[in-house]
C-alpha cells in the first residue's frame, strides 16, 4: 500500500457541514436528467413527452458515439422535454410511478462476477444503458465502450467542502463495493486503484481484493481523482484511464449481484444558508427544490448542485446533476463594506489565506456569493502554485490558452488536467480569474485539434 502526502491545496473552513450521523429519508415524485451537463454529447432523443419509460429504459444516445446511451432514472411518464438554444436538449423530466418497474437481469454471485469475460461485462453495462456511471480521461468525458483504459481510478477520499460523511455512504456496502471492484477489474488489463484516507477506519473499505489502495493525506484537492492519478500513474501521451464515483462503484456492484438498478445515493445538504444541515438518502437525478424545501429561510440564497468550487447553479425546479453528491446553500449578498479592501480585517469578517487580515482559518466561516471585486489583470504571485498539487506551471498553461496555443499546452501538460483540479487557483485568485473555465476552454481547444 502505497502512502502519498499532499502538501498544496487548502480545504476551505466553510461553516454548514453536516455534523449528525444520522440519514434522511427524502423521496422525489419526479426525476429528471439533463444532457447538458455530459462533456461532449451530442443527444439524440428516443422518447417524445408522454411516453411510458421503465428504469433504465434509453432515453436518448450520443450521435458521436451511438453506443453511449442514457437509461431512464426512473420509472413512469416523459412529463417534459426542455430545450434551450439552438435546440439543445437541456433537460428530460419523468413523473414517477408509484411501482416501478425496471432493468432486470440474471443475479450474479459475488464469486463468479470474478469470472466473467471482458464481453460479458461490457454487454450488461450496454444493456442497462449504464456506461455514464464510468468516466474517461483525458478530457474527464463519458468512457467509451470501444476503448481499453490502462487502469482505472476510484476516490473514496472526501476532501470537496461540505462533502457527505464517507463512513455513513459506505455502510453496509462492503458486497457491493467489491463487486463493483471485480467489475471494473474484469475492463482493464491494469490495475484498478482505490484513494483512501491515510488514517482510514471505514471497514467497508479494509481487505479488498483485485485493486490497490493507496493512503492519500492532505488538504483538498487531494481527494480529486485527478490528482491522484497524478501521483499514482501519470497520464502519457496516447494514455486512457477510467474514472468512478465511489457510490456509482456500489450502483455498479448491485447491478451485477442483483440484476437491478438501484437509483439510491446518500448526499450532504449544507452551506452557511442551510437552516439545519443534513446527510439525506434520496435518488439519481432527484428534483432540487424537493431536498431543500425545509432548508430555505427567509431572505435570498443560491443553491448549487455540487460543492462551492465547482457546483453549478440551480433553482429548485432543476435536478440533482448525476455526478453531484452535495448540495450547497449560500446567503446571496451584494453589499459593499466601507473602505472596500482597505478596511481593516478581523477574524469575524474576513477570511485569508495570505495573511492580509488576521482571520483564523480554523473558524468556519460564513461564506456569502460575494465576490470581492471583479476581474483585473493577472498578477504572479504564486497564489495559483500554491494551491495546486501538481507538477504542472499553471501561469504559463493559463497563458498558452489564451493564445490558442495548442503545442505549448500539451507541452505544459493540459491533458492531465480538469477544471475541478484548478478550482481552489480561482478561489485564492487576486484578479479574480476563472482558472477552472480557462482549462476547460484548453481541452476544448485540444480536443478539436486532435
Amino acid at each position: 500500500m502505497t502512502q502519498i502526502k499532499i502538501r498544496k491545496g487548502h480545504s476551505i473552513c466553510i461553516a454548514g457541514v453536516p455534523q449528525n450521523d444520522l440519514l434522511t429519508n427524502i423521496s422525489t415524485a419526479e426525476v429528471g436528467l439533463c444532457p447538458i451537463e455530459y462533456r461532449y454529447v451530442k443527444p439524440k432523443l428516443f422518447v417524445k413527452e408522454g411516453d411510458q419509460v421503465e428504469q433504465g429504459s434509453p432515453l436518448f444516445f450520443n450521435k458521436e458515439n451511438p453506443e453511449q446511451k442514457w437509461g431512464a432514472p426512473g420509472s413512469g411518464i416523459i412529463s417534459k422535454i426542455q430545450y434551450g438554444p439552438r435546440r439543445v436538449i437541456e433537460k428530460i423530466v419523468i413523473k414517477l410511478d408509484k411501482n416501478e418497474k425496471g432493468f432486470s437481469n440474471k443475479a450474479i454471485p459475488l464469486n463468479a462476477i470474478v469470472k466473467l469475460k471482458r464481453k460479458e461485462i461490457k454487454s450488461v453495462l450496454s444493456d442497462s444503458n449504464l456506461w455514464h456511471l464510468i468516466r474517461q480521461r483525458p478530457f474527464n468525458h463519458v468512457a467509451n465502450p470501444a476503448d481499453e483504459p490502462r487502469d482505472i481510478f476510484i476516490s473514496a477520499l472526501h476532501t470537496a467542502p461540505l462533502a457527505p460523511k464517507l463512513d455513513l455512504v459506505l455502510k453496509g456496502q462492503k458486497d457491493a463495493i467489491q463487486a463493483g471492484i471485480n467489475i471494473l477489474n474484469g475492463l482493464t488489463d491494469g490495475n484498478v486503484n482505490i484513494g483512501i484516507s491515510s488514517n482510514n477506519r471505514i471497514e467497508e473499505l479494509t481487505g479488498l481484493d483485485n485493486c490497490k489502495l493507496h493512503q492519500i493525506s492532505g488538504p483538498h484537492p487531494a481527494g480529486n481523482v485527478g490528482i491522484q492519478i497524478h501521483h499514482i500513474a501519470p497520464l502519457k501521451p496516447d494514455d486512457i484511464v477510467w474514472t468512478v464515483n465511489i457510490q456509482h462503484v456500489i450502483i455498479l456492484g448491485k447491478l451485477f449481484l442483483t440484476g437491478e438498478i438501484d437509483p439510491s445515493i446518500i448526499i450532504s445538504i449544507g452551506g452557511p444558508g442551510a437552516k439545519n444541515p443534513i446527510h439525506v438518502k434520496t435518488r439519481i437525478g432527484a428534483k432540487i427544490g424537493t431536498l431543500v424545501n425545509d432548508q430555505l429561510g427567509n431572505g435570498d440564497y443560491r443553491i448549487i448542485s455540487g460543492d462551492v468550487l465547482t457546483g453549478r447553479k440551480v433553482e429548485k425546479d432543476d435536478y440533482l446533476g448525476f455526478y453531484d453528491t452535495i448540495i450547497s446553500i449560500l446567503p446571496i449578498d451584494f453589499s459593499r463594506p466601507f473602505l472596500g479592501w482597505i478596511q481593516p480585517g478581523s477574524s469575524k469578517k474576513s477570511y485569508s489565506l495570505s495573511n492580509s487580515f488576521l482571520s483564523f482559518r480554523k473558524r468556519l466561516f460564513n461564506f456569502t456569493t460575494k465576490q470581492n471585486g471583479s476581474l483585473r489583470a493577472l498578477v504572479p504571485i504564486n497564489a495559483w502554485e500554491d494551491m495546486l498539487p501538481m507538477d504542472i506551471m499553471p501561469n504559463p498553461l493559463y497563458r498558452s490558452i489564451l493564445a490558442n496555443d495548442v503545442e505549448e499546452m500539451e507541452q505544459l501538460g493540459i491533458l492531465e488536467c480538469d477544471d475541478e483540479d484548478f478550482a481552489l487557483c480561482s478561489f485564492v485568485c487576486p484578479s479574480k480569474i476563472d482558472v477552472g473555465a480557462a482549462i476547460s476552454k484548453g481541452l476544448d481547444i485540444m480536443r478539436t485539434e486532435g
